[in-house]
């Protein structure tokens, strides 16, 4: 099916696909550098030092928490709508290249798919 593509590190599903530079798990939805030896996300130096607003270290597919006050989360284009405090975001991946500091793509209940700042969010235990 993925024409000699490795199988995905994380659930080791063979349904690999590419997507510009990154190979693509539809199954997990994890996505890693073509060009890598299966880096994970754990493994990842720069992914492993995002915390969140009280310190917790944030991976991927963690749940969190929008612990930021409502007036400072206004979601631009979107019609003026705010993200409220305690809206709970599941299955985040964290990212390397965001725009500004946020390091967070999300898909937030309400407003679709974002970025957030790691800063704005506390990770569900």
């Amino acid at each position: 099916m993925s024409d000699g593509l490795p199988a995905c590190p994380e659930c080791h599903e063979a349904f690999t696909y590419e997507q510009g530079a990154l190979l693509v798990c539809p199954m997990c939805g994890h996505e890693w550098p073509k060009d890598s030896e299966e880096t994970t996300a754990e493994t990842t130096p720069e992914a492993a030092s995002i915390k969140d607003a009280v310190d917790n270290v944030l991976a991927d597919g963690d749940t969190v928490t929008i612990v930021k006050d409502l007036k400072d989360l206004k979601v631009k284009g979107a019609g003026g709508g705010v993200v409220k405090v305690g809206t709970k975001v599941r299955g985040i991946r964290l990212i390397e290249d965001g725009v500004g500091d946020h390091d967070i793509d999300a898909t937030v209940p309400g407003f679709g798919r974002m970025q957030l700042k790691s800063s704005v969010v506390k990770k569900v235990l």
